[in-house]
């Protein structure tokens, strides 16, 4: 078919997480490292890693050689015969995780790699119905039991939880503590008694796993540095496993290989779900990587689980490329610094913009800019999760200057590809000084 006899998506294509009246979004042909480049011939700044995924920018040429030869070679078989990219990238996994002795279940994505987490857990656990505690204001995927896990306002009208075994607990959201806590330390603390409250109050022989993200989300929510050895200790002395859901916040994303690991080996979870950067989006894939220990009780096991295209040779192919890259670009600790000099900038940002209330991140390419109206009473520019329409506007002309920001609620969430050069961060951080001073304008008029 002649490109000119294809009809635009609006007319033909249901698009996610939209109003499809709304949706009204230009045809990307191309990319290069942070720049996205539109059918038009605009080069845009992608400050967002798209969907927070495309860790590695866009086309890298180490990934799209490796798909390329791959495909050459064999593009598909099943999970019941061996491909060599599927088996060096778990070993790949499981040496950056520190799973040793452990073992790697292949997704398509991060939700059914949280799904298959909760059924390994239960598994493991001989609780086949057994509780999964889970937070308020976290996403874990949009499949009915992803949604059934996730704290979101958005889906939670369309799922029951409780039917799914899950119950909420409280966020470790400092800004605005649920506790009324006057620190963030006193925040964490709370939260994370919480947790231990609801695992005692149902009895730890009738709860399974605790699936948290330890560190970034577009719930915008950074857990206080005490929240996440303290649930791993509580977990731990209950005799219940803990899940890290580490689809968004790893592959260098938060200056790590894996959020969790900035607090040191003895923080490690049980399982960890992975998906986003582990191919920095060039090819869809997800994860489970399961301990030592639960990987020995699954061994003698039925595994009742499973899609066709699990493991899928060409997206592992684009893994272990994409491992390399990592490594042999020192993205991790790129990341790392340019998060440091993000979130430094950011603060800036804070002091001279009221309607910056909070800014929240900076351990690698992740902050959290959350708007305020008040800044004294830290009332958000616009109640959870809708979007104030000056922010709409910000984005908007954001991006007629050429830089594709991303927000959710009254939050701005800045994840560019740990690629980005320095130069480009500079530059989205002096257009988005120029568009809080405009909004702070159209606000006041």
């Amino acid at each position: 078919m002649d490109s000119a006899d294809i009809k635009s998506e609006r007319e033909t294509v249901l698009h996610s997480w939209c109003r499809q009246a709304d949706w009204h979004a230009p045809t990307i042909v191309g990319g290069e490292g942070a720049l996205l480049i539109a059918e038009d011939g605009r080069r845009i700044l992608d400050m967002s890693s798209l969907a927070e995924c495309s860790n590695l920018g866009h086309q890298h040429p180490k990934l799209v050689r490796a798909i390329r030869e791959q495909a050459e070679q064999l593009c598909f078989v099943t999970a019941a015969w061996g491909a060599e990219p599927r088996a060096a990238l778990a070993q790949a996994l499981l040496e950056k995780s520190g799973f040793d002795g452990g073992r790697v279940f292949f997704t398509l994505g991060g939700a059914d790699a949280n799904e298959n987490a909760i059924k390994f857990a239960r598994q493991a656990a001989h609780k086949p119905r057994g509780k999964v505690i889970t937070r308020d204001r976290s996403y874990h995927g949009a499949s009915y039991a992803a949604m059934a896990l996730s704290g979101d306002a958005r889906t939670r009208a369309q799922v029951d939880a409780e039917a799914f075994g899950v119950i909420h607990a409280h966020p470790p959201y400092a800004y605005h503590c649920p506790f009324n806590s006057q620190t963030e330390s006193e925040c964490g603390e709370l939260a994370a008694l919480e947790v231990a409250t609801l695992i005692d109050d149902a009895g730890a022989d009738n709860v399974a796993a605790v699936l948290m993200e330890p560190n970034a989300g577009t719930n915008g929510i950074v857990a206080p540095d005490n929240y996440w050895p303290a649930l791993r200790a509580l977990t731990r002395a209950r005799g219940i496993y803990l899940i890290a859901d580490e689809v968004m916040s790893g592959f260098g994303r938060c200056g790590e290989w894996f959020a969790w690991q900035r607090y040191g080996a003895d923080a490690r979870p049980d399982l960890m779900t992975v998906a986003k950067g582990l191919t920095g989006a060039h090819l869809p894939l997800g994860a489970v990587v399961l301990s030592a220990e639960i990987s020995a009780r699954l061994e003698h096991e039925m595994l009742y689980t499973g899609l066709t295209y699990c493991g899928h040779p060409l997206s592992c192919a684009a893994g272990v490329a994409a491992i390399a890259a990592y490594e042999e670009e020192n993205l991790i600790a790129r990341s790392r610094a340019l998060g440091t000099a993000l979130f430094a900038e950011l603060k800036k940002l804070q002091q001279r913009h009221p309607v910056i209330g909070d800014v929240r991140g900076g351990h690698g390419l992740f902050a959290v800019v959350e708007l305020v109206s008040d800044r004294a009473h830290r009332t958000p520019l616009s109640p959870w999760p809708q979007a104030h329409p000056a922010l709409t506007n910000l984005l908007k002309r954001a991006m007629e200057a050429g830089v594709s920001f991303a927000s959710r609620g009254n939050l701005l969430i800045l994840a560019p590809p740990l690629v980005i050069s320095e130069a480009q961060l500079v530059d989205a951080v002096a257009l988005l000084d120029e568009l809080l001073a405009a909004m702070a304008a159209e606000l006041a008029a």
